[in-house]
């Protein structure tokens, strides 16, 4: 579904991304973990067109999406949800749903697709019509992720949903993703710095390092390599 082929970022002359190449299959779970500084969020903001890329491919679906807008990428199917939640705080939580249903696709779909939102994050629908500044965090990421998911993605991109969250809410929120990676087969692409939670339920992941790419496999491979136990999980 996705392929980022040499892909290289450079802000200002510094180098955010180098040579990095990665493969998103139709309704696997995709993680890449790293460090603060490594690059994760510059990866998602070039996928989806927020920041240029210097040179490399970006193919969606087989189609070289390099040159298009960020809203033309987004209505192929692209989803980003960003880091930090970026919900529209002054406006209801189902308003916040109703502008992620954009494209064509989305709104024909919209009832069944919010029927499903509400099935994962209930709290959602308890405050439907409360403001979504008034939200804890932990609501307010579930927000962001039920209006990713409002505009009925072929590609569902997550960066860092555990941000700035109490472990349990974190729980909540990891579970959410598997539940969506299993009973829905949604492609999901997760950056996120919880290297056991996104590793854990993967089909493969990436490690990021100083913008290159320095080690890739499968959820299982990963977390039994030495550098990923010494550097991420604190185990030897």
């Amino acid at each position: 579904m996705l392929r980022v082929e040499n892909l290289s970022v450079a802000y200002g002359g510094l180098a955010a991304l180098q040579d990095v190449s990665i493969h998103v299959e139709r309704g696997k779970l995709v993680a890449v973990i790293g460090s603060n500084g490594a690059g994760k969020s510059t990866l998602f903001k070039a996928i989806s067109g927020v920041v240029p890329a210097q040179s490399g491919r970006l193919l969606f679906n087989g189609v070289d999406i390099g040159a298009e807008a960020p809203a033309a990428r987004a209505a192929r199917g692209i989803a980003h949800v960003p880091e930090g939640r970026q919900v529209f705080k002054s406006m209801t939580v189902a308003e916040n749903l109703e502008l992620g249903a954009f494209r064509p696709a989305a709104r024909g779909r919209f009832a069944q697709n919010l029927d499903m939102i509400f099935t994962l994050f209930p709290q959602l629908h308890e405050r439907r019509k409360q403001l979504a500044g008034t939200l804890s965090g932990g609501q307010q990421q579930m927000l962001a992720i039920g209006r990713g998911l409002a505009s009925d993605p072929e590609l569902l991109m997550l960066d860092e949903p555990s941000m700035g969250l109490a472990p349990f809410v974190v729980d909540q929120i990891f579970e959410s993703i598997l539940r969506l990676h299993r009973e829905r087969q949604l492609t999901i692409l997760l950056v996120e710095q919880r290297a056991a939670e996104a590793l854990e339920g993967c089909d493969s992941g990436y490690v990021l390092e100083t913008g290159r790419i320095i080690l890739a496999g499968d959820g299982r491979t990963l977390m039994a390599s030495p550098l990923v136990r010494s550097a991420y999980l604190g185990t030897a």
